[in-house]
């Protein structure tokens, strides 16, 4: 899955998710495990199961959200400065890319 901003520039953005590949390993880990792992494999498996369930978009926001509080930016008092924080740790991503990004972080806030 990849993000694409403007009509005619393409600087993807682009989710990867190894959930499910995860999930089924915690899965399998589940089937074998001895009662003392089985509590803590349980919840693992509850933990990327909800993960696995999280939309691109969702895992795309995050990204940025954590991003954003890595850099101490906060987009809904100052979004030039959280679009600025974006570029700074994703150099390669374009101005308009990185602000429809941010955006959409403080769109989805609202």
């Amino acid at each position: 899955m990849a993000f694409f901003s403007g009509k005619t520039q393409k600087e993807p953005v682009v989710v990867v998710r190894d959930s499910q590949e995860v999930l089924v390993r915690l899965r399998q880990a589940l089937e074998s495990a001895g009662p003392a792992e089985r509590s803590g494999l349980e919840r693992a498996v509850g933990i990327a199961e909800a993960t696995a369930a999280l939309t691109d978009e969702q895992v795309r926001k995050d990204w940025v959200r954590g991003i954003l509080k890595a850099a101490g930016a906060d987009a809904g008092r100052d979004l030039e400065s959280a679009v600025k924080s974006l570029r700074q740790a994703v150099p390669g991503l374009t101005l308009t890319a990185a602000y429809q990004l941010v955006k959409d972080v403080v769109d989805d806030a609202a």
